[in-house]
């Protein structure tokens, strides 16, 4: 079970002592965990960064993932599986030099996440078309903003999970969640279930980490789900 820690603003270094194997980063102006630092420093290689965009075009994508060194992008709003395709092959509608965007990568290859906002029920019907264009899903909580609502959906609704494509959870998972965790990765539901994704309920400001609360709540997760970093 991996471990994500999203909504980097004000203490990323800070997080990255912890070891978590995701560090998402807001890209999308109008959060208030919106990342628009001149970079990311001091983050350890084997920590995968992540850039979260909202409908946003596939240039501004492009460049933050060179600007930021990103590791992967989380597409958190009605991008469509071609948008997904031209990313996934990390070139311009217009690109001739396809290559010379790849070099943007950090890791040669840029991983896909697509989000999926859930509330009382979900149509598992429309993942088929990102089947082949996209590394991972996330199921988020559906709410007034993209992400960082504070609560969580029905996790049995993932129990109709149809497909075999990796998944992140996400969606106000906090410390007063790990009983309900508990339960839902000993049911077949969680089957897929790759990685945990926390933000606001580890928050004392939009963007500012508790660090002890991380750190507890990831040791629960190593003690009880098998949670192994990309160090172990």
């Amino acid at each position: 079970m991996k471990f994500k820690v999203c909504g980097m603003k004000y203490n990323p270094e800070e997080v990255a002592k912890l070891q978590p194997d995701y560090l998402g980063f807001i890209f999308w102006s109008p959060s208030s965990r919106f990342y628009d630092s001149g970079g990311i420093a001091d983050i350890p290689k084997n920590i995968k960064r992540i850039g979260v965009f909202v409908d946003a075009s596939i240039e501004e994508v492009l460049q933050k993932v060179k600007t930021y060194k990103l590791d992967g992008v989380q597409l958190h709003g009605n991008e469509s599986p071609e948008f997904c395709k031209l990313l996934r092959h990390a070139q311009l509608d217009s690109a001739s030099h396809p290559n010379e965007i790849q070099k943007q990568f950090r890791n040669n290859k840029l991983e896909i996440i697509k989000v999926f906002s859930i509330k009382n029920d979900f149509d598992f019907s429309i993942l088929s078309e990102y089947e082949e264009t996209c590394d991972y899903f996330l199921f988020d909580t559906k709410g007034k903003l993209p992400g960082g609502n504070g609560y969580a959906f029905n996790w049995n609704i993932l129990t109709a999970y149809p497909s075999t494509k990796p998944y992140f959870l996400s969606g106000g998972i906090g410390l007063d969640q790990v009983d309900s965790l508990r339960l839902f990765l000993d049911s077949p539901a969680s089957k897929m279930c790759y990685a945990i994704d926390v933000n606001s309920k580890f928050e004392s400001k939009p963007g500012l980490k508790k660090i002890q609360g991380l750190n507890k709540f990831k040791k629960l997760l190593s003690n009880n789900f098998q949670l192994k970093s990309n160090n172990s």
